[in-house]
């Protein structure tokens, strides 16, 4: 009686829970992931990265301004910076100055690391693109499998029934003696096999689960369930309209991986450009206005007359020298403290206009090296597209290897299951009038079992093979 209380709590119990959680469908699962998933979002950081260095390089071509100021004291012998003088006091001192430098021309350079911005920009977009469709073929993937092992949990389930209701009537032959009691023991082995069968598929179910969630970037203490959908109405294309030599061609345009490396090589092609540029001149402007103030400036402010006596030479009466002085007139220069915005606004300002031309000569092979490494990323991105393409198109013709061989093996498991459920009809009927030993019956109720696990487990790969085809054709996932 415990027995039989644990198997069907273990039934009933699941069923109340999953009644009470919203349930997920395969398109909320899909869209959800490709705006989640935690590979997408690093993607999507990638290309907004990208999308700064564009910015980065339109920006390059425009002047720069720059406002500069400082501003301390000075002790002791120091130059003042308002007289370029040698003063031996203390002062205080401020300067300013607005700088702004714009390239003129050189060769092209900047407009082409521009252009190569760009087209790395659109294929770091079209990455995020190519991250969220492969997270969606492995939804649609781990979302199959997830049906699968709620299929084969049901299956699991609906052995326990079979065994327990044939235990039920096998005791009660044997209660009044048609049957021996080895019977009943054999289907309460049995029994207990099955339920060990239904732990291990509840198992298998929660850790496809686990992965699901992980897949949604979901907190995995927090209740999931998916619907469960009617696969066989899931629109599937014949294979007829699945060429793989067709499919390679459309794919080669349509899958965003072989999109974003033709991007690469056109942005490569415009960085050998730019490198080429930078080995020759560079014609630039520049102009500044710049100012400052000192505590010890002084501003001339006029003159002022004084009467100095100068010695003009000297007369010798009796024999001594006597000095002659003559009175002149002079002007002593009157100096007083220049205010704080009369030197920085009209004193001490000034300005500079130019030109600067730049002609590298040798700079230890920077900017040849920096043009034969663009170089060889350009022939490195043409090789990896030739790479992804040759895996590409090995991947197409083995997907469509492996859907022709699911069809096959689904049709086999499915007359397989057809025949095995008619074999244990028979059986059934045989082994209650007691023409079947309970071991008999036993192996064909265990072959029903293992027909219908393998039916379910071909149909859906099936479905997925035929789904990973549409991904190569469309380069998105089919829902």
């Amino acid at each position: 009686m415990t027995k039989r209380f644990l198997i069907l709590l273990c039934i009933i119990i699941p069923t109340i829970l999953t009644a009470q959680i919203e349930k997920w469908d395969l398109q909320r699962a899909v869209d959800y992931a490709m705006q989640n998933n935690i590979s997408v979002k690093q993607s999507d950081v990638q290309a907004r990265i990208a999308a700064l260095q564009t910015k980065l390089a339109r920006a390059a071509s425009i002047p720069n301004l720059n406002l500069n100021t400082s501003a301390g004291f000075q002790f002791g012998r120091t130059i003042d910076p308002t007289t370029n003088l040698y003063v031996n006091q203390n002062t205080f001192f401020q300067s300013y100055s607005l700088q702004t430098n714009v390239t003129l021309f050189n060769f092209f350079n900047l407009q082409n690391q521009k252009k190569a911005a760009l087209a790395n920009e659109e294929a770091n977009h079209l990455d995020v693109d190519r991250a969220r469709n492969d997270v969606g073929l492995n939804v649609v993937a781990a979302y199959l499998q997830l049906l699968l092992s709620i299929e084969q949990m049901n299956i699991a389930q609906v052995q326990i029934h079979l065994t327990d209701s044939q235990r039920v009537i096998t005791q009660k032959q044997v209660n009044v003696g048609a049957m021996p009691p080895l019977n009943v023991a054999q289907l309460e082995s049995q029994l207990a096999l099955d339920s060990s069968n239904y732990i291990t598929a509840v198992s298998t179910m929660e850790s496809n689960k686990l992965q699901m969630i992980a897949l949604l970037n979901l907190d995995a203490s927090q209740p999931f369930e998916v619907s469960l959908p009617d696969v066989n109405k899931i629109p599937l294309p014949p294979l007829s309209e699945l060429e793989p030599t067709e499919l390679f061609e459309i794919a080669k345009g349509a899958q965003p991986l072989q999109q974003v490396d033709s991007l690469r090589i056109i942005a490569g092609k415009y960085n050998v450009k730019a490198a080429k540029g930078a080995m020759y001149p560079t014609l630039s402007a520049s102009a500044s206005l710049s100012t400052n103030y000192s505590s010890n400036f002084r501003e001339f402010t006029g003159s002022v007359p004084q009467i100095v006596n100068n010695n003009i030479g000297s007369v010798n009466v009796d024999g001594k020298d006597y000095p002659v002085y003559r009175q002149d007139t002079i002007n002593i220069p009157k100096y007083q403290k220049a205010p704080y915005f009369k030197q920085v606004g009209d004193v001490n300002f000034g300005q500079f206009i130019g030109v600067q031309l730049n002609v590298p000569i040798f700079n230890g092979r920077q900017a040849r090296t920096s043009y034969e490494r663009a170089k060889l990323n350009l022939e490195s991105y043409k090789l990896q597209l030739a790479l992804d393409n040759q895996t590409l198109q090995q991947n197409i013709f083995t997907a469509r290897a492996n859907a022709e061989a699911s069809i096959q093996k689904y049709s086999a498991n499915r007359k397989a299951a057809n025949y095995a459920q008619y074999a244990y009809e028979l059986s059934k009927k045989r082994y209650e009038i007691g023409m079947l030993s309970t071991s008999e019956y036993l192996i064909v109720q265990n072959n029903l079992e293992t027909a219908k696990i393998n039916e379910a487990s071909s149909f859906y790969d099936y479905i997925f093979r035929i789904k990973l085809l549409e991904y190569y054709k469309f380069g998105k996932v089919q829902l």
